[in-house]
């Protein structure tokens, strides 16, 4: 099999092919395209690849282009993992969003949906060119903001694209472990939109698990998700959020930590990673060792200032070893294979929660076969989680309208219906300060 990855000079596509040189099955891939725009960021990324690959046997052939259409063709599987305006693209969102006193998160926020104004378009022209080229190709979004993005290309791609995140799996993972069991055994009931979901149970042999955590306050204070929100609120709402409610439910804090830090995420992810380009380029060392070394420092300071403003502490051991690669060939087995397998992913709701009409994407546990991703049965949300969920899916409808219209008034919309931005006026404001430090802004009229 083929699989072609878009943003193929990224920092995380060493995860994917070490996950590729673990699977020796029958129908595997055996030839990875990678696609990037940046000459520079694919021999970086090259290099540390063909190091991984070194004494395995059989390992999957790697090529590199920076022409789209070529890399499309012949594609069983296809990547998107783009992030478009870079790194300091994400710095500025952050930077903007901060000077009117608003959350600048790559996907949450104000940041998530300047964010999306410039990915949309790009998306979109994506999958026409996936549809033209690569009819039967399965593609598998990481780009975020994942369920805007995956909705985005839903509309030109069917149910053949499909959004993965790996915060859904290690909530689960992390809940399962606490409690003793086995991941592999655990069904997790999670529901919501991409970070933006809640676990309701953890249901081993038919028996939901949940009540036992909510029932003991040491276990339940005892993981990541339990020191960042409290025990206390947990109990409350009845369900662990996925950890980027920590956004919405302790806004003001995570505002002010954000504003206090040293260097915003984006900013701190920019100067890391551009030491690491410019150290993996260099033919003299090893880039494996200067990109382990990066990633071990990136996935240490994972919401970092959340932690801090929660006293939550560091990241525990077991969830500095990625996760979204692992779900990404998961996926690709059982769509292959047809080895039907239970995964929470990014699809069209198709009935799955009442409150959304069928062609919003959804992030919920599917069954998947060589058929695709099957959304599952799943219980209402509670009145407060539905009215965020309304609210913020809302939200990527209006960045959807914005991006296909070039309506300044459908962005403005956009920033102004959030719920993390209380201002109409504010929203204006935003999106001058967004279309000045983004120039591939400049179709909103």
């Amino acid at each position: 099999m083929r699989l072609t990855i878009l943003g193929g000079g990224g920092f995380r596509v060493p995860l994917v092919y070490g996950a590729l040189l673990g699977d020796r099955g029958e129908g595997r891939v055996t030839e990875v395209v990678l696609h990037d725009l940046d000459d520079r960021r694919l021999y970086a990324i090259s290099r540390v690849l063909h190091e991984q690959a070194a004494g395995v046997p059989d390992a999957p052939k790697v090529t590199a282009t920076t022409d789209l259409d070529e890399a499309l063709l012949g594609a069983d599987f296809v990547f998107s993992a783009i992030r478009v305006g870079g790194l300091q693209g994400r710095a500025d969102d952050e930077r903007v969003a901060l000077a009117e006193g608003v959350l600048g998160q790559e996907t949450v926020g104000a940041g998530g949906i300047a964010y999306g104004l410039r990915t949309v378009p790009v998306a979109v022209d994506i999958a026409r060119r996936v549809a033209r080229h690569a009819p039967d190709a399965w593609v598998i979004n990481f780009t975020n903001p994942a369920g805007l993005v995956t909705e985005a290309m839903s509309r030109h791609l069917g149910d053949r694209v499909i959004g993965i995140c790996d915060s859904p799996v290690g909530l689960g993972r992390r809940i399962a472990r606490v409690l003793g069991v086995d991941p592999r055994e655990a069904f997790v009931d999670y529901a919501g939109l991409n970070h933006l979901g809640w676990v309701r149970g953890l249901r081993v042999a038919g028996r939901d698990e949940l009540p036992r955590l909510f029932a003991d306050p040491v276990l339940l204070g005892s993981f990541e998700e339990g020191r960042l929100f409290g025990a206390d609120w947990l109990r409350s709402l009845g369900a662990v959020p996925n950890e980027y409610l920590h956004y919405y439910y302790f806004n003001r804090e995570s505002v002010r930590a954000y504003r206090e830090a040293r260097q915003t995420r984006g900013a701190f992810l920019r100067d890391q990673q551009a030491r690491f380009y410019a150290e993996a380029a260099d033919a003299g060392g090893s880039a494996l060792a200067a990109w382990d070394r990066t990633r071990a420092e990136r996935e240490a300071t994972y919401m970092a200032e959340n932690r801090e403003t929660a006293g939550a502490g560091e990241r525990e051991e077991e969830d500095l070893s990625g996760g979204y690669e692992k779900v990404a060939l998961a996926l690709m087995r059982a769509v292959a294979r047809d080895e039907r397998t239970t995964l929470i992913l990014n699809v069209r709701n198709r009935g799955t929660l009442a409150a959304l009409d069928a062609d919003a994407v959804v992030e919920v546990p599917c069954l998947v076969d060589a058929s695709g991703a099957h959304p599952l049965a799943a219980d209402p949300l509670p009145g407060h989680a539905t009215a965020l969920v309304t609210a913020v899916k809302a939200v990527e409808r209006e960045v959807l309208a914005a991006a296909a219209s070039g309506s300044r008034a459908s962005a403005v919309k956009a920033f102004a219906l959030h719920p993390l931005v209380d201002s109409v006026t504010v929203a204006r404001r935003l999106l001058d300060a967004y279309t000045a430090v983004h120039p591939s802004l400049a179709y909103l009229a």
